[in-house]
């Protein structure tokens, strides 16, 4: 039997404001929503993984590195690996976020 096409992972509270969703994953490739409560916080970090995030909703304030930035629905950029990052939702929003390899501490 094949495994399913469709996620069925459930919502994780990720803190401060955050939940958290795998919606498809392989060892490669992870896709996760990131729902954001306004002033939300993802707190800074940093992992292996290279992250590309797109915003589905909502404005956030998001430093990469030394830089900050605020980003609005429809755009999208990429983390480097091991790039610190973190973010601030100005407003309620949702992220769509994607990590190569697969970012198994979500599982």
């Amino acid at each position: 039997m094949t495994e399913p096409l469709v996620s069925t992972y459930p919502p994780v509270d990720a803190g401060n404001g955050v939940t958290r969703r795998v919606l498809s994953e392989s060892p490669e490739l992870m896709v996760v929503e990131f729902r954001f409560v306004k002033d939300g916080v993802g707190a800074l970090h940093n992992h292996p993984h290279v992250q590309a995030t797109y915003v589905q909703s909502g404005l956030f304030e998001f430093t990469i590195g030394d830089e900050v930035v605020l980003v609005r629905p429809g755009d999208s950029f990429v983390i480097p690996s091991l790039t610190m990052h973190g973010c601030r939702a100005l407003e309620e929003g949702v992220l769509i976020d994607t990590f190569t390899p697969r970012r198994d501490d979500f599982l």
